[in-house]
């Protein structure tokens, strides 16, 4: 017994993420303290290019150095001290695991769902923590009680999970799932306000908006399409899988009823982690996914309902979220809207390079996708990688067709000018 409160006490666990001995204060802190005295006066759009700055951001991943990961938008690695906080809550965990696990680390779940809804602007008692954007979403469209005949509106360029579970319920109840299909990039908002808005039918019950659109990067109006569609009595479900921990924006403004997110890409949580909002009022009309003893009660907790789970990983994206703050959410949007202009437009004017993303703040930020005339998305993907050591993805989705390129945080700029030098080798070889 006191060899194990010595270990707890050693590695501060039984204080958590939240403590003033958090791993994030043990390991972090003052680095980023000191590096945030040159950039405290600074605009987060002049931030964005002090490269001193980020420099000590990007010491905190551990990342391999020689691959250049830029597939970021499928799913971010963890800096440092959340790994180790995974690991050690691990450890702890499989000392005595029913122990550690129900009567210590479950404990942990509430101040982080008071630091999530910090993080999100919204109340505690509106957030569920999962394991992914799939598992939020489809809690809230499998939960939904909809029948034949009713409509709902999506997109061809949503996720294919959240298009999928739309098809079931059609297929197994007859509800009417009908998808518009966009060209992307598009810079205007009133084009696709009205796409949705043309579609509603005096059947629709539901918009499913995309904030993020994962393929390109689009930046959907999400605040105007909600608004359009509560002045018509619609709810709306946004996939916020993208922009969470991207973007700076609290989710009650977005004016949805339903938002869920994985945490595992630009927050930089742990590997299968999301959250799952639902505003206050509609708690209680949702089925949850998995059972619980009160499926119609108003506690957000009935969506957690999943049995054993990994409570390390909770206590992971706690120190995800420290990390977070510490940057700053808007400094880290323009830094990595930064980034992605910076090698794109190096490139957009190459005659065989297209860009498909825009350049607007207002309509992309870290996912860009490119293509070379003559090369398919996979054959792109492939040279960028076995020629170059560079790892991106090759999309080819309903009328998407090129290479999405997605940076972070701890990418620097040496690894941009190498994707730059890349491209252009590749666009010179295509006569």
């Amino acid at each position: 017994m006191n060899q194990r409160r010595a270990f707890i006490q050693k590695m501060g666990l039984l204080a958590g993420a939240f403590s003033a001995n958090s791993l994030f204060n043990q390991l972090h802190a003052a680095s980023f303290e000191l590096a945030q005295k040159k950039v405290q006066l600074l605009t987060p759009e002049q931030a964005a290019a002090d490269e001193d700055y980020w420099s000590v951001i990007q010491q905190s991943y551990t990342v391999n150095a020689d691959l250049i990961n830029l597939n970021n938008g499928g799913v971010s690695p963890s800096p440092r001290v959340v790994q180790e906080a995974v690991a050690r809550y691990n450890d702890m965990t499989n000392m005595g695991p029913s122990y550690y696990m129900w009567r210590i680390l479950d404990q942990g779940r509430e101040p982080l769902r008071y630091k999530l809804a910090e993080l999100a602007g919204c109340s505690p008692e509106e957030i569920a923590i999962n394991r992914n954007a799939t598992e939020s979403l489809n809690t809230v469209i499998y939960g939904l009680d909809l029948k034949a005949g009713d409509e709902v509106i999506g997109t061809k360029q949503d996720y294919p999970n959240m298009i999928n579970a739309w098809k079931q319920r059609a297929l197994r109840e007859g509800i009417v799932y009908k998808q518009l299909n966009f060209i992307f990039p598009i810079e205007n908002d009133a084009e696709i306000v009205a796409a949705y808005e043309n579609a509603i039918t005096p059947k629709t019950k539901i918009i499913h908006i995309t904030h993020i659109v994962n393929w390109i990067g689009q930046i959907m109006p999400v605040q105007k399409i909600a608004k359009m569609a509560k002045a018509r009595g619609l709810e709306v479900i946004v996939d916020g899988a993208h922009s969470f921990g991207l973007l700076d924006f609290k989710i009650p403004d977005l004016g949805c009823d339903y938002f869920g997110t994985s945490l595992h890409k630009f927050l930089s949580a742990p590997i299968g982690s999301g959250m799952l909002w639902i505003s206050k009022d509609k708690i209680s009309k949702i089925w949850p996914l998995t059972c619980n003893d009160q499926p119609r009660g108003t506690d957000i907790r009935k969506f957690e309902s999943l049995g054993t789970r990994s409570f390390p990983i909770e206590q992971g994206i706690g120190e995800a979220v420290n990390f977070q703050m510490a940057i700053g959410s808007k400094r880290k949007e323009e830094r990595i809207r930064y980034l992605k202009n910076y090698w794109a437009n190096k490139v957009v004017n190459h005659p065989k390079v297209k860009i498909h993303t825009s350049f607007k703040p207002e309509y992309s930020c870290a996912i860009c996708g490119v293509s070379i005339d003559g090369m398919t998305p996979g054959e792109l993907d492939s040279a960028l990688l076995n020629n170059y050591k560079i790892h991106t993805v090759g999309i080819v989705w309903e009328n998407v067709s090129c290479v999405r390129i997605t940076p972070h945080v701890y990418t620097r700029i040496q690894d941009l000018d190498k994707l730059v030098m890349a491209i252009r080798e590749l666009a010179d070889k295509k006569k």
